[in-house]
């Protein structure tokens, strides 16, 4: 099966998010420190917000026939 660059591009980025968060789950799992949770929401919204994600840009003038997907 084979993907369209746009698809295959989500496809990525779906994966680099969730490599992101089991990782910061593991460090919290074992680390020695304690965390509330809104400092462990902290640090996995930051792990994500470290990622490298490419703003994708809406086209202004498509026709009316034009198929996004």
């Amino acid at each position: 099966m084979s993907f369209c660059e746009h698809c295959a591009g989500q496809r990525f980025d779906r994966a680099q998010v969730l490599r992101a968060l089991r990782d910061t789950r593991k460090r919290l799992l074992y680390e020695d420190a304690s965390y509330s949770a809104d400092e462990a929401l902290a640090l996995v919204i930051n792990a994500v917000r470290s990622l490298e994600i490419p703003h994708l840009e809406l086209l202004e003038e498509m026709g009316d026939d034009t198929v996004i997907h």
